[in-house]
């Protein structure tokens, strides 16, 4: 296995996934705080119990628990996000919310204490719901401003103890899952294509601002893009099928070439006709832009099958990007592909065409988890589904650095149990940690090790070599 000795191991959590306390020391609702049955189904009208969220793990009690169960698998790099809400209850007020930010001061100097790198990414998935309401999210200029007022307060704040910075998880979700990923509380299917289109170009701008502020006042820091990748295969050798493979792939590129270059993409404005879409630029706009990122951060799941002609096959199931069933991969408890080869041909595909280092900031599988007991009275899960989907992308990212990519870190996705975020479910685990807590809210929320907890620890230990 090849590695870079200073090869950055670790796992990634979002805060609207695990923290809980979402009415504690000051926090105001975020959008997530209404999703009860996750985002497919919407906002509700209030908190409700059924949102297995508002509790998460309660990780706001027990980070040092957590972090020290992080530090015990080695872990280099810790990717983490901040709730907004935290620090900007209502997402608008003049002053930030002090308890908020210690909280975070706290997570931050617990890392450190195990020589762990905080990795934080600035937006995931949960801005603050007063704002969202009063501006309907991103689709509306003045966020530009509110984000940049939210990000600077906390770069300032952490600046001397955390080196990395992601401005907005997965961007390109916005023309997905608009609420989720945007804020926007209008349904998408009211919304037309420049409506969206505009909405990016808003996140666009102050993903620029903010890098911007960042390297001329932080020199020293880096500051990454994140998207979610899912590579494109074509369904066949049909040219038809080829050119569907290659708009879809350009849907993806497009996001990350802006980050990149500080411009859109040359198809940019052929997406714009078709789709007959007229962005709004106001002074400025151009020159955020221009600020590009110092790396490129993915979320790696699955691969994406199109087709020109979609009717012809069945779906497969998946995150949010989902593709047609592919006959040649096998899928995971929840039906998605399981491709490790792709994750190599997604690294040498951005590598070629954005020639930055790259950084896997989420890989992983859900799946049903069983608690057992085992023979010394202690309770684990014996999840080698687990260790085998990691061994074999990890393995994956190996041979792609030996192809000659540029690779200098690797998160894997919820390392302790959290609930998800599109389906607010709490049985689709991805933890070598397993959490005692149950789809009707109950469970002791005590954290057992499971089998694959000590493999990866080995991983980290022998830097890829002992899978």
């Amino acid at each position: 296995m090849s590695f870079p000795n200073k090869f950055l191991w670790g796992g990634a959590l979002a805060a609207n996934q695990c923290e809980g306390a979402y009415n504690l020391d000051g926090k105001g609702l975020s959008i997530q705080d209404l999703m009860p049955y996750g985002v497919r189904k919407g906002l509700s009208d209030g908190p409700i119990k059924e949102n297995l969220k508002l509790i998460g793990t309660d990780y706001y009690h027990r980070y040092k628990e957590d972090i020290a169960l992080l530090a015990g698998m080695g872990f280099k790099v810790y990717r983490f996000s901040i709730a907004w809400s935290r620090i900007y209850p209502n997402g608008d007020e003049d002053v930030p919310n002090e308890l908020g930010l210690k909280f975070y001061d706290n997570v931050i100097n617990e890392c450190l204490k195990y020589n762990i790198q905080p990795l934080i990414t600035l937006s995931h998935y949960e801005m603050p719901l007063g704002i969202c309401k009063k501006y309907d999210g991103f689709r509306s200029r003045k966020m530009i401003e509110l984000f940049y007022k939210y990000a600077t307060t906390v770069v300032d704040r952490y600046h001397d103890r955390v080196k990395y910075w992601l401005t907005f998880n997965e961007i390109n979700i916005t023309l997905i899952s608009p609420l989720m990923s945007a804020g926007v509380i209008t349904n998408k299917k009211e919304l037309t294509a420049s409506e969206l289109y505009q909405t990016a170009h808003h996140q666009l701008v102050a993903s620029g601002k903010i890098t911007k502020y960042i390297h001329e006042n932080y020199p020293n820091l880096k500051v990454g893009c994140m998207v979610a990748s899912a590579p494109r295969y074509a369904m066949t050798c049909d040219p038809l099928d080829m050119r569907t493979m290659m708009e879809s792939q350009h849907e993806l590129d497009y996001f990350i070439h802006v980050h990149v270059y500080g411009k859109y993409p040359y198809y940019a404005s052929k997406i714009w006709k078709e789709k007959n879409v007229e962005l709004i630029w106001e002074k400025d706009d151009e020159e955020y832009l221009s600020h590009t990122v110092d790396f490129i951060s993915f979320s790696y799941y699955n691969s994406k099958v199109v087709a020109f002609d979609e009717s012809k096959y069945t779906m497969s199931n998946g995150n949010l990007m989902r593709g047609l069933t592919n006959p040649y991969v096998k899928t995971s408890d929840f039906g998605y592909p399981i491709d490790p080869q792709g994750l190599r041909f997604c690294l040498n595909y951005l590598y070629d065409h954005f020639h930055l280092p790259l950084f896997v900031a989420e890989n992983g599988i859900g799946s049903y988890d069983k608690l057992v007991q085992n023979k010394d009275g202690n309770y684990t899960v014996d999840d080698d589904y687990r260790i085998e989907f990691h061994r074999e992308h990890i393995k994956a990212i190996s041979e792609a650095i030996d192809d000659g990519v540029d690779v200098f870190g690797y998160t894997t996705w919820g390392p302790i149990d959290c609930v998800s975020a599109a389906s607010a479910q709490i049985d689709k685990r991805y933890g070598f940690v397993y959490v005692d807590r149950q789809p009707d809210g109950s469970g002791s929320l005590n954290r057992y090790k499971k089998k694959s907890y000590d493999w990866y620890k080995n991983v980290i230990l022998s830097n890829g070599v002992n899978l």
